[in-house]
């Protein structure tokens, strides 16, 4: 029996990093405030670690979306896998050339583009994209925040989130 609906339970599931943020940092400020001067010391550590914790887990929260799209993603050693019922395909970070948000279709979709490969279109609803957001994270130059509201803006045309430094125009900037 279960004492939680499962909108709920996957509400709560979604902003765990920020809830266990915020539970530390309220360690933390217990630490400070209550027992004495020798556990203040470790209840700023918990403080700080708890408020890290906790804009990471927004971060997170605001990247992770409703699951049930097509298809499934793995993340293994720097290698993004897609599994898809009418495709699928593999790209090495490492060689990733750009990344784009294809908005225009339904979902919208990742664009990973890797020379000499057919472009990987990943759902941004499939069964592990949140493991996305950690793989993404690892791209040199790459700003979370603007890949993060772009997602949320539902654009309805492709939006370059990142491109590799060597292959863009020294003129050309990318917001």
């Amino acid at each position: 029996m279960t004492f939680f609906r499962p909108e709920a339970r996957a509400a709560v599931w979604r902003w765990r990093e920020a809830i266990a943020g915020i539970g530390v940092a309220l360690c933390g400020l217990y630490l400070i405030s209550g027992p004495g001067f020798l556990l203040a010391v470790p209840g700023y550590a918990f403080l700080g670690g708890g408020l890290i914790l906790t804009w990471l887990g927004i971060q997170r929260g605001r990247f992770r979306g409703p699951d049930g799209g097509a298809g499934a993603v793995h993340v293994d050693e720097g290698q993004v896998t897609y599994y898809g019922p009418l495709t699928g395909g593999t790209v090495a970070l490492r060689e990733m050339d750009s990344l784009t948000l294809e908005g225009a279709m339904f979902p919208a979709h990742w664009k990973l583009t890797q020379a000499g490969e057919p472009p990987l279109l990943i759902p941004v609803n499939a069964a592990g994209a949140e493991a996305l957001f950690d793989a993404f994270a690892t791209l040199p130059g790459l700003r979370t925040e603007r890949m993060i509201s772009s997602l949320r803006s539902n654009p309805h045309q492709a939006v370059v989130i990142w491109t590799r430094a060597s292959l863009r125009p020294a003129a050309a900037l990318l917001h």
